[in-house]
């Protein structure tokens, strides 16, 4: 594991080649297990392999060739209002499962919502669901390069754009948390460095 995250590089150009299909779907399902806050699982991945919405990537981020060499583009979504609707589905799959008692998993749905009152207040729900979107997103990088496949995490893209692509330019409640090329990769990259530990892991406080 150790050598697979060492050696994981983020590549702007890719290879034609076709994602194999069972493959595709096992990253995905593999990102899918990543956490998230009270297990509300408030992120979705979008698939973009078609040539139309792979241009429409493409624009969306200025021309970066990314999401056009790439043939997959994952879109991960971040829904802010999770919390609100009804997740009967994970709660009772945890009971069944028998990973919550019954008097964790009926209590959930209501303290999830109590929870979120708090960030709701400050205007933080997007970047809660955010947050639970990019840790899926760290899985699939992982699980990418460990299957000999390349991603590049992507910013600099028009959120409203992106939206549109994807065929959610009305909801308010989403939001797009990353753009994440995934294809055989056309060119090496080295590692370019990272500081030392000494400068950025701390003990206890800040700087320490």
């Amino acid at each position: 594991m150790s050598r697979i995250i060492r050696s994981r590089r983020s590549i702007r150009h890719y290879l034609p080649d076709p994602v194999p299909d069972t493959l595709l779907r096992e990253l995905v399902e593999l990102a899918l297990e990543a956490p998230s806050s009270f297990n509300l699982q408030a992120r979705s991945i979008v698939v973009v392999s078609g040539e139309q919405g792979r241009k429409a990537l493409t624009a969306a981020t200025g021309g970066q060739p990314h999401p056009q060499e790439a043939p997959v583009t994952l879109v991960f979504v971040a829904e802010s209002g999770a919390w609100r609707e009804d997740r009967d589905d994970i709660w009772d799959q945890a009971r069944r499962s028998g990973a919550w008692s019954e008097r964790f998993a009926a209590a959930s749905p209501g303290d999830a919502r109590a929870f979120y009152q708090d960030p709701r207040r400050r205007g933080l729900e997007r970047e809660y669901a955010v947050k639970d979107a990019m840790i899926a997103a760290s899985f699939l990088m992982i699980a990418a390069h460990a299957a000999g496949l390349a991603t590049s995490p992507m910013n600099g893209w028009d959120e409203a754009e992106v939206k549109e692509a994807i065929g959610i330019a009305d909801r308010d409640d989403l939001h797009i948390a990353l753009l994440l090329p995934l294809g055989r990769p056309a060119e090496t990259r080295l590692h370019p460095g990272r500081r030392s530990p000494v400068l950025t892991a701390h003990q206890d406080t800040y700087g320490r």
